[in-house]
């Protein structure tokens, strides 16, 4: 079962998408997440968010200033500022 993954910033979506596994920094350290993790709620670090799709793809996106929410094979990450990084 794939993880569904939103990524928002404050004033637009950003990436919303089908996972296989996303690594994201928090001010504790560094969090990979995966389908069927147990609930988390953590606060973001400066950093990138990589995500790994489905298919193997990769998604990097620049975070900072937001959190974390993990329930079920929901993971939103909604943050202050993001890009996408090209």
């Amino acid at each position: 079962m794939a993880l569904h993954v939103s990524l928002v910033s404050a004033d637009a979506e950003v990436w919303t998408g089908e996972a296989s596994l996303v690594v994201a920094k928090t001010v504790e350290g560094e969090i990979g997440l995966m389908s069927g993790h147990e609930p988390v709620l953590a606060i973001l670090a400066e950093g990138q968010v990589r995500i790994t799709q489905t298919d193997g793809s990769k998604v990097l996106a620049n975070a900072q200033d937001g959190f974390l929410s993990m329930e079920g094979n929901e993971l939103t990450i909604v943050a202050g500022n993001a890009a996408l990084i090209s």
